[in-house]
């Protein structure tokens, strides 16, 4: 194979094969953004817009993006991220003297020389903090004891802090979070941050290179150990040893440990017991998937941090058809960015359900305020539009009132968002037309017919 120098180059002959190999719209929203900075010893380095792009390729397109390098670049050929890193509130302004970029890229601890203390890069995320974290049902047991853990770190009941959940839904946002309020109170602390994946790589150099003790000792410096997906130990006998006995010196020295799993302690396999019954010693906190108003409270807060301007009826639909996966939503948004943006689209409804389209299967099956809306005005023989209007007609009150009845009871929106999207209505106006529709079925039993027998088309 020829030796190419042409960074640029290499990389449009990896646009030209991906293209064939991933859809239009994937193409467009996650490769076009990208940009070729280097080309070095074999190695490719581009730069993507931020860290959750470059997870999401990782996650997603990481067979073609290796099918594209090695075509051009040879089985030796390698990819490198840089995650470009913009200040900024509103789209559409100059940043380009703001701009910072850094390595996706763990340093190896051995590089500290000897053993000498020293100040640990604790390779936490800047965007990780509390600060950007939107509090629910959902999280707010591991929320909680992060706080307190801050304040007292090794010094709480909450020593290991398990933080248990399915993909995407903030396991990495709150561990990170907890080390960055650590660090506001004491600066001096040391923090690690690191995966399982790099920890485990660790553990295999040190035996290969016959440096355990050192590896123990790097790790003993430690205060606060934040390991990610503690799961993937699972199998390795030998990292499962090592970090047994770091785990337990840390634990008799009062320094806190945080861990993060995609399953509870209880049912994880091929990991040994003795570990299982350390990680019971202190909290296990459970995430589960944020419901609609949280749901709606972290899209506002990333719609304003892009600087975009979305309508009620957008974001309802967003949050109603984004239900489990908090790094959905955020692609969501990253989509639209890249649309409004790279192909200068207006976001509406039509383009938001396009794009919602890439991430959620059988979307058109959920129920939506406006197919209830419709179902509602057909039967009652009134144009939706009337829904929304200031009337005292008796069929478009009663409509009205019945379409917000089923939507309380068929869709997860608030009664904030229900009222909004009948004319700009408030939460007690739903209130009273909730109480009114069930004081009717109680007392009109043909209403109550009607009423079963829009519940049976609203569930077709």
């Amino acid at each position: 194979m020829l030796i190419k120098h042409d960074h640029i180059e290499v990389w449009n002959n990896c646009l030209s094969t991906l293209r064939k190999t991933v859809t239009h719209q994937a193409y467009k929203t996650w490769f076009e953004p990208i940009k070729a900075v280097e080309l070095k010893n074999n190695i490719l380095t581009i730069q993507v817009p931020n860290n959750f792009f470059y997870e999401w390729l990782e996650e997603h397109f990481v067979d073609q993006l290796k099918q594209a390098i090695t075509q051009e670049l040879g089985s030796h050929g390698a990819l490198q991220y840089q995650i470009q890193v913009e200040n900024h509130k509103k789209l559409g302004v100059n940043h380009q003297n703001s701009i910072s970029s850094r390595e996706v890229q763990i340093l190896n601890p051995f590089a500290i020389p000897g053993l000498k203390k020293v100040k640990i890069d604790h390779h936490l995320q800047d965007e990780y903090t509390f600060a950007s974290l939107i509090t629910g049902d959902c999280n707010k047991l591991a929320i909680g004891a992060g706080h307190a853990i801050a304040k007292k770190p090794g010094g709480t009941a909450f020593n290991p802090l398990v933080i248990f959940g399915d993909t995407g839904v903030g396991k990495t946002h709150i561990s990170q979070a907890i080390g960055h309020e650590v660090l506001s109170h004491f600066p001096e602390k040391q923090i690690l941050y690191i995966s399982s994946e790099l920890f485990t790589h660790q553990v295999v150099q040190a035996i290969k290179n016959n440096t355990t003790t050192d590896f123990i000792n790097y790790y003993n410096f430690v205060e606060v150990l934040i390991i990610d997906d503690i799961q993937f130990l699972s199998g390795k006998p030998k990292t499962q040893e090592l970090f047994f006995n770091i785990f337990n010196q840390l634990h008799q020295k009062g320094k806190q440990i945080i861990l993060t799993s995609d399953r509870p302690p209880k049912d994880l396999q091929g990991l040994d017991e003795r570990l299982i019954s350390r990680f019971k010693w202190g909290l296990v906190a459970e995430l589960t998937s944020p419901d609609f108003d949280t749901r709606m409270r972290i899209l506002d807060l990333k719609v304003e941090k892009e600087g975009l301007q979305l309508s009620p009826e957008v974001k309802e639909y967003i949050c109603t058809h984004i239900k489990n996966n908090i790094r959905e939503l955020e692609g969501v948004i990253i989509s639209l960015v890249a649309q409004s943006t790279l192909n200068r689209k207006k976001i509406d409804i039509n383009l938001v359900k396009d794009v919602v389209k890439q991430f959620v299967s059988h979307e058109d099956t959920e129920l939506s305020l406006e197919k209830i809306k419709k179902l509602v005005a057909k039967h009652f023989d009134v144009p939706v539009e009337k829904l929304h209007e200031k009337t005292r007609l008796r069929n478009v009150v009663v409509a009205r009132q019945l379409s917000m009845y089923l939507a309380k009871t068929f869709t997860n929106s608030s009664l904030k968002v229900i009222g909004d999207s009948f004319g700009g209505r408030d939460h007690s106006t739903v209130i009273h037309s909730l109480k009114a529709v069930q004081d009717l079925m109680d007392t009109d039993t043909l209403f109550k017919d009607q009423v079963d027998d829009l519940v049976k088309l609203v569930q077709k």
